[in-house]
């Protein structure tokens, strides 16, 4: 069965940051995956999502580290480039990694301008309110669109200490808040925001005016986003409450190989039909 494509903006030729505020202003959600090589981001494209991001998370899932932290401004590059050879439609958003922008905003915009010219990705995210503006002060000055990311943000999990919801107490919901405004009066066209109370998103995505994304931050925000790797459960380990599994391909492609294993120690592969 043929699933009916029930977006407003299914016939846009290229998503772009005017297209998302469309999106958000006509309350139509915006579905937003991670990828990192041509293959899969090809597969997104022709599926019809919105954004793809090209996340720091690369790290874990392509590169088997345990945290974003050591994944380096030149493994970034090369992931962005190879999902912007595949990609037609969808927005492509980079993630600038970890120690890239932080404290320094000349190294920030020399980092960003690379991304943009090296990868050809449609934008960057960075992670961070008050601490970083003037880094983003100086990369949209350039020109170069910057989407936000607050909440719970991997690239200071050594600052927290744990990844359990953040922003629960008063404090820091308050100063979530404040950042948001923070970036939105920048010039971010758009904000992520990770595991933090849905009530407290939700305000978020009231009050202001860009696109806010949402990873376990409840439905009442303008979209959405997972990482593709958990959600079509090739990895396995990673279980939060968030994550919905849309499939278990980590089964399906051992039981393939398995299967792969067997005929060739079997001779069944290959057979008659498959030589020449």
């Amino acid at each position: 069965m043929i699933t009916p494509d029930i977006s407003k903006f299914a016939n846009v030729t290229k998503v772009t940051t005017h297209v998302l505020q469309e999106m958000k202003l006509k309350n139509e959600k915006i579905a937003m995956l991670t990828a990192y090589d041509y293959s899969m981001a090809r597969l997104l494209d022709k599926a019809g999502i919105d954004v793809i991001l090209v996340g720091d998370s690369a790290s874990n899932v392509m590169a088997g580290h345990t945290s974003t932290l050591p994944i380096t401004l030149n493994e970034m590059i090369y992931h962005a480039t190879s999902v912007v050879r595949a990609v037609k439609r969808a927005l492509v958003i980079t993630d600038m990694p970890f120690g890239t922008y932080q404290g320094n905003s000349k190294e920030a915009l020399i980092s960003a301008i690379r991304i943009m010219k090296e990868s050809g990705a449609d934008a960057v995210k960075m992670e961070g309110g008050r601490e970083i503006l003037e880094s983003v002060d100086r990369i949209l000055s350039a020109g170069i669109p910057v989407m936000g990311h607050l909440g719970l943000t991997p690239q200071s999990i050594h600052k927290f200490g744990t990844y359990v919801v953040r922003a629960t107490e008063e404090n820091e919901a308050r100063k979530l808040v404040e950042d948001a405004h923070l970036l939105e009066n920048a010039g971010c066209f758009g904000i992520v925001l990770e595991k933090i109370p849905a009530k407290l998103a939700a305000q978020v995505a009231e009050e202001i005016k860009i696109p806010i994304i949402g990873i376990g931050a409840g439905p009442d925000v303008d979209g959405q986003v997972l990482v593709l790797h958990d959600m079509l459960g090739i990895t396995q380990e990673f279980s939060p409450r968030f994550l919905r599994r849309y499939h278990n391909l980590s089964e399906e492609i051992q039981g393939s190989v398995k299967s792969y294993i067997r005929d060739v120690k079997t001779v069944d592969f290959p057979n008659e039909r498959e030589k020449y």
